[in-house]
């Protein structure tokens, strides 16, 4: 399974491909050393990733794929709904998913993506607004919050 070790203004990335999609971004908190893209796949991600950061991406186009239940997979579809800038509560997300007192379970199932990112759960707040939970650290939904607010020139972060 090819990886490459990515660094990004908030941590290194560890992207995984396994047959043509890309299946996993994750933040890596220890040290690691870095290791370049050594597929066409993952020299798409990595430059689409840099792109991100710059603030002149907002929607990734690689192939992506991960393992989950099919509640998970409606959750993390869901997710890819949610509009660069904006943030929805775990609420609202379940409502859309016609499903609204799956909240819980909907804010389970989004600390199980393994798609950082690209699967934006960062999106998804606490019903008061508050920056809930988020599986590689709370300061960098933080970050990427502000980040996606002020590439796209609103400001600040807001609701769907």
């Amino acid at each position: 399974m090819p990886i490459t070790y990515h660094p990004t203004p908030i941590g290194i990335v560890r992207i995984t491909e396994d047959d043509n999609f890309i299946t996993s971004v994750h933040f890596v908190d220890d040290e690691t050393d870095l290791v370049p893209a050594g597929t066409p796949l993952l020299k798409s991600a990595v430059q689409q990733m840099e792109e991100y950061f710059a603030g002149d991406r907002r929607v990734f186009d690689f192939p992506i794929k991960q393992k989950g239940s099919d509640f998970q997979q409606q959750v993390w579809q869901c997710l890819l709904s949610i509009n660069y800038g904006k943030t929805i509560s775990y609420a609202q997300q379940s409502k859309l998913m016609n499903n609204p007192l799956a909240i819980r379970a909907t804010a389970a199932a989004n600390g199980k993506n393994h798609l950082a990112i690209v699967v934006p759960c960062h999106r998804v707040i606490g019903s008061d607004g508050s920056l809930t939970g988020y599986a590689s650290g709370v300061w960098r939904k933080k970050w990427l919050l502000e980040h996606e607010a002020g590439a796209s020139g609103i400001g600040q972060a807001t609701l769907f």
